[in-house]
């Protein structure tokens, strides 16, 4: 574990970005960073995950677009993301991140609030992953946005964040961030591992922490202390009635809150008690915006401030939006002014509380020899929500799609379970039925 605190934290941003600009970076250029978890060792990983942080931040107060990388990614994935986002500089190893938190001489001045968020990529409902950037709003409404997080949850000096997923996802950096701007501090474990996540409860006694429902499933198979937290809120994935009652149980209901968002943005938020007053919602709209649901489809009305466009894209950010608001697809009915989702994208696969799009995951897999049709999909999982499936027609062996997946996909996109069918059902318009597949249809090799 690594304890980042907010003077640090200030020090290490005002160090990188004269790091940075010694390397020729300016205002607008974009900067790819490899996070740290799961290539080193836990500790050396701690310490890593801190000067990222800084790192991200001083990019951010400099005018430049951080762009988080997952280190799972494999090689053509990773390319492809840096190639896209036109990065200068891409920063992947530790001596690299190090040396960047370690720079003397002249910086630029560093903004009061970050300008805009990282630009993280999804996952590629399309085939290929698109950077959401937010730095066009300009600094005049950066300290609206990130006061948007931090007013609402009440982040003070005196709170100190439990980080557990990884920092290449959106919600562990934009929570770290803002307790440390606000003077807290952020305890960071390297990579989640359930037993130093239980031991740093009792060492730190966190105020906060963001998880998604892998991480409870995975503490709750141990003994857990008593709950230091005020506040826990978790998103990413449906979360099982009786691991969000267990939550409720151990941490308090009124400690608890559930939200519902995107890479993209934030649509509502949901304390404990309404949602045991109506099981199943994700709450209402967070403050500022507006729900609205057309022809099934989720629609946020949104402040000025929370704008976003696909990167490069101009065709899809204006598919996105519709006026001040925004959707991802995403399907569900209001109830009152309670939202229930009534399935993700149809195409999308959340496991482990990371988002998994068959799409890009198919025209990986259509490339290996042998395989003539392929279609991924998702079964639900009691550890992890979900696991991604595939089913495939042609004359390649399963063994040898395995193998291709294991070369091209990072681990979390790989099938858990592969399928080889003399067929693939299709409806009429040609289009494989997924939902047919995923509850287990006749045809199996």
């Amino acid at each position: 574990m690594y304890v980042l605190t907010a003077a640090e934290y200030q020090r290490l941003a005002e160090r990188a970005a004269a790091g940075l600009s010694q390397r020729g970076l300016r205002p607008g250029d974009r900067v790819a960073i490899v996070t740290p978890e799961h290539r080193y060792p836990q500790a050396e990983a701690a310490v890593l995950q801190s000067r990222v942080i800084a790192i991200v931040a001083a990019a951010l107060r400099s005018g430049m677009v951080p762009v988080p990388i997952n280190p799972l990614l494999t090689d053509a994935e990773r390319a492809h993301i840096i190639t896209d986002s036109g990065a200068s500089v891409t920063i992947s190893e530790a001596a690299d991140i190090l040396a960047l938190t370690q720079a003397t001489g002249p910086a630029p001045e560093l903004s009061e609030w970050p300008i805009g968020r990282p630009m993280h990529y999804t996952s590629g409902t399309t085939g290929r992953p698109k950077g959401v950037y937010t730095q066009g709003i300009g600094e005049p409404l950066t300290e609206a946005l990130w006061r948007d997080e931090i007013d609402h949850w009440e982040f003070t000096a005196d709170d100190v964040t439990l980080v557990h997923g990884p920092l290449c996802h959106a919600a562990p950096l934009r929570y770290a961030m803002a307790v440390l701007h606000v003077g807290g501090a952020a305890v960071l474990p390297g990579e989640f591992d359930a037993p130093s996540i239980v031991r740093a409860m009792a060492d730190h006694r966190p105020t906060h922490a963001f998880l998604v429902p892998s991480h409870l499933q995975r503490l709750f198979q141990g003994d857990l202390p008593a709950s230091p937290y005020r506040l826990i809120t978790h998103a990413g994935a449906a979360c099982p009635p009786s691991i969000k009652r267990r939550l409720h149980d151990w941490a308090g209901t009124e400690h608890v809150w559930e939200f519902y968002g995107s890479t993209e943005g934030q649509f509502t938020v949901c304390p404990g008690a309404s949602w045991e007053d109506h099981v199943g919602t994700v709450g209402v709209a967070r403050p500022g915006r507006r729900l609205a649901i057309r022809d099934g489809i989720i629609w946020c009305h949104t402040p000025a401030f929370a704008r976003f466009e696909y990167w490069n894209d101009p065709v899809k950010t204006a598919a996105a939006w519709a006026g001040d608001a925004f959707s991802v697809g995403d399907l569900g009915r209001l109830d009152g002014e309670y939202l229930f989702l009534e399935g993700r994208r149809e195409d999308l696969i959340i496991t482990g509380g990371v988002n998994v799009y068959p799409a890009e995951v198919e025209a990986v897999l259509l490339e290996c020899p042998g395989v003539s049709e392929v279609a991924v999909f998702g079964r639900d999982d009691p550890r992890w929500g979900q696991r991604v499936c595939a089913a495939f027609t042609g004359e390649a062996a399963p063994a040898d799609v395995h193998e291709w997946a294991r070369r091209c996909l990072a681990a979390y996109k790989r099938p858990k379970d592969l399928e080889h069918h003399t067929d693939l059902p299709h409806n009429a318009s040609g289009k494989v039925e997924r939902l047919l597949l995923a509850g287990g249809p006749d045809g199996r090799a």
